[in-house]
């Protein structure tokens, strides 16, 4: 359980965060420093296929041998529990998160079980997950059941930048997504008094952070992705894989969040919406947050066509299902209304509004998809048409 204090200011970070080409080749030095005799490595078939084997390899090398728990694709309590089993308590062992977002978070469940070290280390930036302590549940359905976590952020967080940019793009660009929408939720949860992931209040830094994030997407973004589609490592990469995953990391743990992802809640429960990644999710959510915000057409126009720059869509269709029936949107918008996030905003929210929030958002995502894509019209038609 989250410890509360109300009256403090807190913030929490890695203890080691370490980016760029190569990074991998770090992780026997950083084991090491950590006093450990041996790495359980949780990654899924796919990345042990790709990464596995050569870091195994490594490590032998440095006299740390490694046994592999094979993680089944869903971050689910009894598979915590399954991995968990596996690990040699008796053991100076570390628990390695060597994929995207779930397997990372599988490990730190398994990690929080046995009581161990943890090191990251993503093989795509499709969210901001490593450098944080949370750990998001999820039933065999992909639906979000709960939110536990760690009690220290990440021993270390190896960001391998050669590798990420071997992955489809899709996750480069939903990493964008979910980066996004912490400048929007770390102000709400500041304006509303609500606590951060360290039961604390919000800090400066966090939100100095989450706003350096959008700025950064906003200048480079469009590059990056550009140069992901290439599997090329640029300049513009690097910058904005570090606004993706640390500052953003740090923006919305220390920050706080709002609407923008209470709204997984709500879309995870609906079967056709499930199997869109977090940061597709979070960018209609953050569009959402934005028309409950009551912002301007001017402000919301740049902010979609931002979106749209970076190859995102802020439709309900983008996430699977073109249509919500009756049923289904008043679930996403009561289940929203009921995740903790909700409260983090500048005023009392009805289930009425978010119903029509997120009817909003969906009009207005397709207007910018015709009016952004794909020759990106310029600013004042869609001043006009928005």
């Amino acid at each position: 359980m989250n410890e509360r204090h109300p009256t403090l200011r807190i913030a929490g970070f890695p203890g080691r965060y370490m980016q760029g080409p190569g990074a991998l080749e770090a992780l026997p030095a950083v084991a090491q420093n950590l006093g450990v005799r041996q790495l359980c490595v949780v990654s899924d078939d796919t990345v042990d296929h790709a990464v596995g084997r050569r870091v195994s390899e490594q490590l032998l090398a440095a006299g740390l041998p490694t046994r592999r728990l094979r993680f089944d694709g869903e971050c689910t309590a009894s598979a915590i529990e399954n991995l968990a089993s596996q690990v040699d308590s008796e053991e100076r062992v570390a628990v390695v998160g060597l994929g995207g977002g779930k397997a990372i978070d599988t490990a730190k469940g398994v990690a929080k079980a046995v009581g161990a070290p943890l090191i990251v280390v993503p093989t795509i930036a499709s969210n901001d997950s490593p450098t944080s302590r949370l750990i998001v549940i999820y039933d065999d359905a992909h639906k979000v059941v709960a939110v536990e976590y760690l009690s220290r952020n990440p021993d270390a967080v190896l960001v391998d930048t050669r590798e990420i940019v071997k992955a489809p793009v899709r996750y480069f660009r939903a990493g964008i997504g979910d980066a996004l929408s912490k400048k929007f939720e770390a102000a709400q949860c500041m304006t509303a008094g609500g606590l951060n992931f360290h039961g604390g209040m919000p800090t400066e830094t966090a939100r100095i952070l989450a706003e350096r994030s959008y700025e950064i997407i906003l200048a480079h973004g469009a590059a990056a992705v550009q140069a992901v589609t290439r599997h090329e490592c640029t300049t513009e990469v690097e910058t904005v894989i570090e606004a993706t995953v640390l500052q953003s990391g740090l923006g919305f743990e220390s920050g706080g969040l709002s609407i923008s992802h209470a709204m997984l809640r709500g879309l995870t429960a609906v079967p056709a919406l499930a199997n869109a990644l977090h940061g597709e999710m979070v960018v209609f959510g953050t569009v959402v947050q934005l028309v409950l915000e009551q912002r301007d057409h001017a402000e919301l126009q740049r902010h979609l066509q931002l979106l749209s720059r970076v190859g995102l869509s802020a439709t309900l269709a983008a996430l699977g299902k073109a249509t919500l029936t009756a049923g289904e949107l008043d679930k996403v918008a009561t289940l929203t209304h009921q995740a903790p996030y909700a409260k983090n905003f500048d005023r009392p929210l009805e289930v009425a509004a978010i119903k029509r929030a997120i009817v909003e958002a969906d009009r207005l995502g397709h207007i910018a998809e015709g009016y952004f894509s794909p020759n990106h019209l310029s600013v004042e038609r869609q001043t006009k048409s928005v």
